[in-house]
């Protein structure tokens, strides 16, 4: 494996987990908008790295795996933060539906590459405005404190709301267009 730029930011947005956690949890001032900085930061290179890997022909596949599991960590350990913080009913459902979400698809994806058909539930549009609606969505709640009279935390609930929607709405199309291949008899 040969470490490129593109390889770098996926493993920089690893790298970047447990400092949102230690500033999350940090009884510091401003520990919590800290941390959603960093995440913030963090969720920008989920945007650069794929870029930067086609633009620049660093594709591997090293990347490819990595990428993703850099994501759904980040994603599945803030959310379990903001639950376990702001314990509402309606967040641990939305938690819930977001995490369960990646782990079908991660599962479906993987058995469709061993059926050799991997290109039929590759990201869609509707992933990427959940992964978008998402990252912002959890960075205003990370932050929470108003900003210029603003409930950020209320906006970035707003946003999880619409992404946890999304999540079902791109759930549904990855297994439609599965669905013949499991429902096949051919093994």
């Amino acid at each position: 494996m040969r470490l490129n730029l593109a390889i770098l930011l996926t493993l920089f947005r690893i790298a970047a987990i447990p400092a949102v956690v230690i500033c999350f949890y940090s009884p510091i001032p401003n520990a919590r908008p800290i941390a959603a900085i960093l995440f913030g930061i963090a969720a920008v290179t989920d945007f650069i790295d794929g870029w930067v890997a086609r633009r620049f022909d660093q594709t591997s596949r090293f990347g490819e795996f990595l990428d993703p599991v850099a994501d759904k960590l980040m994603v599945a350990i803030v959310l379990v933060m903001l639950v376990q913080a702001e314990s509402g009913w309606f967040e641990d459902i939305i938690a819930m539906i977001i995490i369960g979400r990646e782990i079908t698809i991660s599962a479906l994806r993987e058995w469709m590459a061993t059926i050799g058909e991997r290109a039929n539930v590759k990201v869609s549009v509707a992933g990427k405005v959940k992964t978008t609606l998402q990252m912002f969505g959890i960075a205003f709640m990370v932050y929470r404190n108003p900003m210029f009279g603003i409930d950020i935390y209320a906006v970035g609930f707003i946003l999880l709301v619409l992404a946890a929607i999304m999540t079902i709405w791109s759930m549904i199309i990855y297994l439609r267009a599965a669905w013949p291949f499991i429902m096949s008899d051919q093994s």
